[in-house]
């Protein structure tokens, strides 16, 4: 029970991961629409990826 209360202690609420998520998802459109970072498309990621497991 001490262990359950514990987890449920240190888990981030519903809310909370919705907020971080939009915070990221804000960061991650500002590096793109300023330069910092280039999109990758998804067929690039695929392909690097099944790359890497081969």
């Amino acid at each position: 029970m001490i262990q359950r209360l514990v987890l449920s202690l240190e888990s981030p609420s519903e809310e909370e991961l919705r907020s971080d998520w939009l915070l990221e998802a804000r960061r991650r459109g500002e590096e793109l629409d300023n330069g910092t970072v280039q999109a990758v498309s998804g067929e690039d990621v695929m392909r690097r990826a099944r790359a890497l497991i081969k």
